[in-house]
């Protein structure tokens, strides 16, 4: 029903380069004191529709609060190309700023208060899917 786009990405250097198979239509935008701070636009995939092409071994892991979610940067430029995310840690969310040719402006932005994450969580949970 839904036609997958490849889409190319990296980090600034290029050291760090990926392919999202997605239909991008929305970013989530979330207020954490690191997501705001990174400006990360965030899309959801998993780990048939990431694929790390290149430089997974310049990739480095921060981690902080509850150590539940994994946060890759590029250790030398320093770029955030994805996540797996302390809501579902078992998927990826990927930096919709790191896509070529994605034009973000066309794209509905959501908000996630991760400032308040716990609430922001439950309600997202308690919606019917």
């Amino acid at each position: 029903m839904t036609d997958h786009q490849t889409y190319l990405g990296s980090c600034h250097c290029g050291r760090v380069k990926f392919e999202l198979q997605a239909t991008v239509a929305y970013a989530m935008e979330c207020n954490c004191s690191l997501c705001r701070r990174k400006g990360a636009l965030w899309h959801g995939a998993s780990d048939k529709t990431l694929r790390i092409v290149s430089g997974e071994q310049d990739l480095t892991l921060y981690q902080f609060g509850t150590l539940t979610a994994k946060h890759y940067s590029c250790r030398h430029c320093g770029i955030s190309p994805f996540t797996r995310p302390r809501l579902d840690p078992a998927r990826w969310a990927v930096n919709l700023r790191c896509i070529d040719a994605l034009d973000l402006s066309s794209l509905e932005i959501r908000k996630f208060d991760g400032v308040n994450w716990e609430e922001a969580a439950k309600a997202i949970y308690a919606k019917p899917k």
